[in-house]
């Protein structure tokens, strides 16, 4: 069967938004969300950036950690770091991204195809997600498939405070 050297990973990511006003800009699932030039001071919350060493891109770092679980690699923490000092520190999504499957390479693997679900309120994924599947396929190589919901208002990501995501990705030996 051809799919018999195909191999699974699942990874999770969850960050917090920024204070109000700090001013971080808005990195999600590879794509910059700027503030509208007509927005009112409660739309310009809504794009608060995500706090995180790096831009803080949770669904390019749940990626990641599918890619990496996938092939028994580890996670983002072991291949990136954790804190401000750390290699990851300041890096794009994407940059990480594209670094990780250069890794996943180097030890003999390759990405088949992903899917990632953004769990939030905001920012709004349904308006760019052909931009954002575009972005993370060509980070990763392959296919990647973005869907996003919300809690209902429920939980962390309910009440605005953060913003989660939590991918599949399948990888082959090369």
């Amino acid at each position: 069967m051809a799919n018999d050297n195909l191999l699974i990973g699942q990874g999770f990511d969850a960050h917090r938004f920024a204070e109000p006003g700090s001013g971080r800009p808005l990195w999600l699932a590879g794509l910059h969300w700027p503030v509208p030039e007509d927005a009112d001071a409660v739309q310009v919350a809504r794009y608060e950036g995500i706090e995180g060493d790096s831009d803080g891109d949770v669904a390019a770092h749940a990626l990641i950690d599918a890619v990496l679980s996938a092939a028994g690699l580890g996670d983002i923490g072991s291949l990136f770091g954790v804190g401000a000092g750390a290699h990851g520190a300041g890096m794009h999504g994407c940059e990480m991204l594209r670094e990780t499957v250069a890794f996943v390479r180097d030890h003999g693997y390759e990405s088949s195809s992903a899917s990632v679900a953004i769990i939030g309120n905001r920012p709004k994924i349904g308006t760019r997600r052909a931009e954002a599947e575009a972005a993370l396929s060509e980070a990763m190589g392959c296919r990647v498939s973005v869907t996003a919901t919300t809690t209902d208002h429920m939980g962390f990501t309910g009440r605005g405070e953060g913003i989660a995501a939590i991918a599949t990705a399948l990888v082959r030996p090369v």
